[in-house]
């Protein structure tokens, strides 16, 4: 049976805070196979496809107009999406970027650029100072493959990312 950390919003997004932080801090704490049950004012959409993305199954329940109760559940190791590809199959990196001190766009602007001095199956390894959203969007519109997490102080987020296999090309390409 999988443990579920409580972790109630509602409060916060009443009183017109952002507790999006507070709540990828929460997941990036997590023990394996622990979970989350969200109190929140409104079904999160926007963060139940990004927790999808670090390999979080949910089930939504409405149990007022204003009160929501999710449940986030470590999906199995068996599932296809790019984040929950092993890492003992990934070589070691061929690159190694700290981009911690750089300001947006720039950190993915330079990630992006990289990848495309890459050869087919090589491993870049960053650092940044935060989780990098639309870099995830770029990497799956290019078919690279990523893992990533925060680190232990939840102040850095570390991702891998393998340049595009041979078999797949950029559509610009």
């Amino acid at each position: 049976m999988v443990q579920l950390r409580e972790l109630d919003v509602r409060q916060i997004l009443r009183d017109g805070g952002m507790p999006f932080q507070l709540i990828m801090d929460t997941f990036s704490s997590l023990a394996p196979g622990e979970g989350v049950r969200l109190h929140a004012i409104f079904e999160p959409k926007p963060l139940i496809r990004q927790l999808a993305q670090r390999g979080f199954t949910h089930t939504a329940r409405r149990l007022a107009d204003d009160d929501w109760e999710i449940e986030f559940l470590p999906i199995a190791a068996a599932d296809d999406t790019p984040k929950d590809v092993g890492e003992t199959i990934w070589p070691d990196p061929v690159w190694n970027l700290d981009l911690t001190d750089l300001p947006p766009p720039e950190p993915m602007e330079r990630i992006l650029t990289r990848l495309e001095t890459m050869t087919s199956g090589e491993v870049l390894f960053a650092l940044l100072n935060r989780e990098p959203l639309f870099l995830f969007n770029e990497l799956r519109e290019r078919g690279h493959e990523w893992v990533g997490n925060f680190d232990e102080t939840g102040s850095v987020y570390r991702i891998m990312i393998r340049a595009t296999p041979g078999d797949r090309t950029d559509a610009r390409n």
